[in-house]
């Protein structure tokens, strides 16, 4: 087998996930709002959420965070369960490392989106969680994507790596 440059290790991701959770924030202060789909506009975002529209480059069209996360931060902040809703991200995925697709295309169901960087959390985690949510939340906020390929994204859609984005 041949050695692979660092270049090609980054965008093999052979791993195959799954989204287990939808949601969308109309405004600023609003409750995420649960879904069964969600519609995704190429160069937009999610219909109905807060961030749909801020432009092409908007580097924050969609929020996903780790499912395998979940019961960490929940142990974290001493709960049995933390919410999706809670953590005001749009997808919950699991299955699939999502910081190794922080930088690389990826297919949800017909949606193709592409990673935009890390997703920091808010200043709000202290006062949705509690005491010390920001931090637990260090390191396992998910990642923010860009919506290259428009589509509907669903519950149970399999999420796949496509490689790096196009030069």
């Amino acid at each position: 087998m041949t050695e692979r440059t660092l270049r090609e290790l980054i965008a093999h991701v052979p791993q195959r996930g799954r989204v287990r959770w939808i949601g969308v924030r109309p405004s600023r202060e609003s409750e995420m709002v649960e879904l069964e789909s969600v519609d995704a506009v190429g160069g937009k975002g999610l219909v109905g959420d807060r961030y749909r529209g801020r432009g092409p480059r908007g580097k924050r069209q969609v929020s996903l965070i780790q499912a395998e996360h979940l019961p960490v931060i929940a142990g974290l902040m001493q709960r049995d369960v933390i919410p999706p809703a809670l953590l005001r991200r749009n997808l919950v995925v699991e299955g699939i490392n999502l910081v190794a697709l922080k930088r690389l295309r990826f297919r949800i169901g017909s949606v193709v989106l592409e990673g935009s960087g890390p997703c920091a959390p808010c200043s709000k985690m202290d006062q949705r969680l509690g005491d010390g949510g920001y931090a637990a939340l260090q390191g396992m906020g998910g990642i923010i994507a860009r919506v290259v390929e428009p589509g509907a994204i669903h519950l149970g859609d399999e999420v796949e790596a496509l490689g790096w984005p196009p030069e």
